[in-house]
């Protein structure tokens, strides 16, 4: 039996940026991870489809191309060469956090790991002997998988989980997708700028639920005009696979009706990866399918910790990662920590145009019982955002009217998951809207809009 300091079930970006932690705070550490270093984030999620909408955004603007004064004809593609290259882009990323965490000297163990009771962590090799590791801390960061609905099991081409698109050797020319979530959202928008033609389907009454309702507004109208059919307060009834391709009953708010598509992409949600880890010999509790932490990814058994989306949401890498951060600097000691602070947690989503938030959403901040000051500056004033052609979207912000705290901030547009940083940090230094006045923007920038919509708050910007 190996004994080490830190065994972290799971490779994704909590596990192996937790993994380096550990070793850096002298620890003796070993990563368990069945399939691929990176996890679901690198290999089959941000990372890969990151490079296939960098691709979609380069059709896009070369069909634009005339708005610029340029002539380009007969615009063509690989898909193949475009799938390749995604592929590349991951497995590049993989093998350098391989190297990372080699040379921090972490065991990694290429298996299934499993708790035992009395800290041990039982590793079960393909085709070899089992392993057995005694550790006096283990951190559960095994991650999630796509929520599969009934009727609805991927098979690879017809119907297809995140995985399936991105593997896919020809563009669907006409696609339904189940979910407006930002995984659906991301890749209606990828396929939709690729040409095919892009149907969504999403049972609650607006796009991006968790959204600011004027952001998930704002981006269905947009995603409208581009050419992307979307319904909501809608469901599919029934599917049948037939030569050409399926056949899918929609429920159209209360209105059925039939109709073909060459594939279905299925962007449900996710669930955790609780199952055959062990936790029936420990005295970890679950809460509506996660594992149940408080805010330093503690669970209900001392020295046993979760991280990433096996405990609760947000469904972040960025978050995964901060919280494997935290929890190893708890378990080493650091008296220089804090708590992860669950409302300053950013989202992004690629889609074009781009969406990005921080905080409370107006709808939020009024249920909490906030008083509240809003400000809202749109992309078309902003001199950077006409210069470069990209004047759809806005920035709203969300302040305390009492105390002038920063509650939320929400943007829609070009370039918004490079800006929502700066709000952040802004909520991360407890900044009020005087600090964020007194700040200077560099200007031409998109940036500037950020202040513009805080002055608006306060009835003091002069451009509006």
């Amino acid at each position: 039996m190996s004994n080490y300091d830190l065994v972290i079930i799971g490779g994704g970006p909590g596990g192996y940026v937790a993994a380096i932690r550990g070793a850096q705070n002298k620890m003796k550490v070993a990563l368990v991870e069945k399939e691929h270093l990176g996890g679901v984030c690198l290999n089959w999620g941000c990372i890969p489809t990151k490079a296939l909408l960098k691709c979609s955004e380069l059709n896009h603007s070369f069909h634009r191309a005339g708005e610029y004064g340029f002539q380009v004809k007969d615009v063509k593609y690989d898909f193949e060469k475009i799938m390749g290259r995604s592929r590349k882009v991951a497995d590049q990323l993989s093998s350098g956090i391989s190297h990372l965490l080699k040379k921090n000297n972490v065991t990694v163990l290429n298996g299934e790991g499993k708790i035992l009771s009395g800290k041990k962590v039982a590793v079960n090799f393909p085709g070899k002997k089992e392993e057995v590791l005694s550790a006096k801390n283990i951190i559960i960061a095994t991650g999630s998988r796509a929520r599969i609905l009934p009727g609805l099991e991927p098979d690879g081409k017809l119907i297809m989980s995140y995985r399936d698109a991105l593997a896919l050797k020809d563009i669907p020319k006409n696609l339904l997708v189940v979910g407006s979530g930002a995984i659906g959202i991301e890749f209606a928008s990828f396929y939709r700028n690729m040409g095919s033609e892009v149907s969504i389907v999403e049972m609650q009454d607006k796009v991006l639920p968790i959204e600011d309702t004027e952001v998930s507004q704002f981006l269905k109208a947009d995603l409208v005009g581009q050419g992307i059919k979307i319904h909501v307060n809608s469901k599919v009834s029934a599917i049948e696979k037939v030569k050409q391709g399926v056949k899918v009953m929609l429920d159209i708010a209360g209105d059925k009706k039939t109709q073909d598509f060459d594939s279905v992409f299925v962007a449900a949600g996710i669930q955790s990866n609780v199952e055959n880890i062990g936790l029936e010999n420990t005295k970890v509790k679950l809460d509506r399918g996660h594992i149940a932490t408080n805010l330093w990814c503690e669970t209900d058994d001392p020295g046993i910790y979760a991280i990433g989306d096996v405990a609760a949401p947000p469904w972040l890498a960025h978050k995964a990662s901060h919280e494997g951060i935290i929890c190893v600097d708890r378990i080493a000691g650091k008296k220089d920590i804090k708590p992860l602070n669950r409302r300053a947690i950013p989202s992004c989503i690629y889609s074009i145009p781009q969406v990005a938030s921080v905080g409370l959403t107006e709808r939020e901040a009024i249920k909490q019982g906030y008083k509240i000051k809003i400000g809202k500056f749109p992309f078309v004033g902003n001199g950077k955002a006409i210069a470069i052609g990209e004047t759809s979207g806005f920035v709203k912000t969300i302040f305390d009217e009492k105390t002038g705290e920063l509650l939320g901030a929400h943007m829609v547009g070009a370039e918004v998951t490079e800006m929502i940083q700066g709000y952040v940090i802004a909520m991360t230094l407890e900044a009020t809207e005087q600090e964020l006045m007194h700040t200077i923007f560099p200007h031409p920038t998109l940036s500037e809009i950020m202040q513009e919509s805080v002055l608006h708050a306060f009835d003091k910007s002069i451009h509006i």
